[in-house]
């Protein structure tokens, strides 16, 4: 029988290899940098072909936030969802009514705060 050591020598092997790996590149990647000239023109940010004038980062409106903030929430709902459902027939065998019904409250939640958003007209973008 081997030893639980023996067992966490791939992983310990695994990790030099990518630990060498990022540092060889990071080396390379510093020493080709310097064979290279260096030129005002391939300084600058290229951004599409297009030569960069004004202010670096410009305002968003609040509703950008909001509505990303709002995909978030939605997002964690499937991300809390998709276990479950995974495991819900083992679950029937337990307590089916309490299974569903932790599922339909925790549903009915987001949906009263989806309906909140959707009053308030946080998905509305000409305003």
């Amino acid at each position: 029988m081997e030893s639980q050591l023996q067992q966490y020598l791939p992983v310990l092997v695994l990790f030099l290899v990518a630990a060498g790996f990022a540092g060889g590149t990071l080396v390379i990647s510093a020493l080709a940098g310097k064979v290279g000239r260096r030129t005002k023109t391939k300084d600058i940010p290229y951004e599409c072909g297009m030569l960069p004038e004004g202010p670096g980062s410009s305002r968003l409106s609040v509703k950008f936030y909001l509505v990303a903030l709002l995909f978030v929430l939605f997002d964690i709902e499937v991300v809390f969802m998709y276990p479950w459902a995974v495991v819900y027939k083992e679950l029937l065998t337990q307590n089916a009514a309490l299974i569903l019904g932790g599922m339909v409250s925790f549903l009915g939640v987001l949906f009263v705060g989806y309906l909140y958003a959707l009053k308030k007209g946080a998905f509305d973008w000409t305003r």
